[in-house]
């Protein structure tokens, strides 16, 4: 009988204190509740606003719900437009050990852009929140794409290639600074440290590691170090989802001998009528929907809108405005289940929610879907 692979072994420690890592069939979580809007473009009633009290509300809602994740974004810069989307953001480290004291169950996330903070630092405040949460913390690394936000840093933005060579670097230095008994050298050629030596350790073996890489060179950095990855999609048919979450699997089995786990984000708009969640849905996106603030985003991720068909590009802007380009669960509370049924069925591990609406329709969520998703296995 071969021995377990390292990381299979050491996702089995991880599940001893973080809920990622857990039974559940289809794992749940919050997004970007540390910005304004948070994943809504939008300038309708509800759309959320960063304050601490809201932030302690829909973390309090998530602890209840037994949520397994509660996911921040890395934010500088705004996006423009009516809303000025995101303008308004609380740093994600800080954000993650407060939310982490506050909090029970959820694994509370933090994002970092490499190129904005130094490895060294970030393993010692990693390795704090990790104590903060008792061994819930996961850390979801970005190579930076928003030239922006890097360039406020005073560092130059580097070419695509290039980020993954340095952010090889940064998590590997981290890895070593988590797990070294001893006192080591580092020496790169984006970063060089001399006796090294982090103490104390953090609770998980290291915390968890996300990343939302899509690039070939992306997708091979993923599955090389990280323990979930997470993907955007382009299709709802089960069988493509299927088989796009087999192909990422299959390239962390085979290239690293790893095992991954796959994460979505999705928006919910839920109605008692199909035509009710749709009228929704409209007056988000076409009645209040900040288009300069969608095309604004769309620009810096670098999507080439004039290659695109019209529907195409019309389908990305609205998805954008209702919920960060996520996957559109929208209709009745039945039609939700059947949805995210699917997506489970399709391989996929966890959910990170977002709703127009904020804190009214993660309630909804909890007083109508919620109860459906455990009668059917789910949760």
């Amino acid at each position: 009988m071969n021995a377990k692979p390292s990381n299979e072994a050491r996702q089995e420690a991880l599940a001893k204190t973080n809920p990622l890592f857990g039974a559940r069939k289809l794992k749940l979580g919050t997004f970007c509740t540390n910005v304004s809007g948070a994943a809504t473009m939008s300038s309708m009633d509800g759309v959320y606003e960063t304050t601490w009290a809201n932030v302690s509300t829909v973390s309090r809602l998530a602890d209840e719900m037994e949520f397994e994740a509660i996911v921040p974004l890395g934010r500088w810069r705004g996006f423009g437009g009516v809303t000025d989307f995101n303008e308004n953001a609380f740093e994600a480290m800080t954000f993650s050990a407060a939310v982490s004291a506050q909090t029970r169950h959820p694994s509370v996330f933090a994002t970092i852009h490499v190129p904005t903070m130094h490895p060294v630092l970030a393993a010692k405040q990693a390795t704090t929140i990790d104590h903060i949460g008792g061994g819930r913390f996961t850390l979801n690394v970005v190579t930076g794409w928003n030239r922006r936000e890097i360039e406020l840093f005073g560092s130059p933005m580097l070419d695509h290639d290039q980020r993954y060579l340095m952010a090889e670097e940064w998590i590997t230095l981290m890895k070593r600074l988590w797990t070294s008994d001893e006192e080591f050298a580092f020496h790169g050629d984006y970063f060089h440290v001399e006796q090294a030596l982090l103490r104390p350790r953090p609770i998980q073996p290291y915390p968890a590691l996300m990343n939302a890489s899509g690039s070939p060179v992306g997708k091979r950095f993923a599955a090389k170090h990280f323990d979930i990855v997470f993907i955007p999609l382009q299709s709802r048919d089960p069988s493509s989802i299927r088989t796009r979450i087999e192909d990422y699997r299959r390239l962390a089995r085979l290239e690293f001998g790893r095992e991954i786990k796959v994460w979505i984000n999705a928006y919910v708009i839920i109605g008692d009528t199909m035509k009710g969640a749709q009228r929704q849905f409209d007056h988000c996106v076409y009645e209040k929907g900040d288009f300069v603030a969608a095309d604004n985003f769309i620009t810096g991720m670098g999507i080439d809108s004039q290659s695109l068909p019209p529907e195409a590009l019309a389908n990305i802007r609205a998805d954008m405005i209702a919920g960060y380009g996520g996957f559109r669960l929208v209709g009745t509370k039945d039609r939700i289940v059947d949805d995210m049924k699917m997506l489970a069925g399709a391989g996929i591990d966890g959910i990170l929610l977002t709703w127009p609406a904020f804190i009214d329709g993660m309630q909804r969520f909890q007083q109508e879907l919620l109860p459906l998703l455990v009668q059917e296995g789910l949760r």
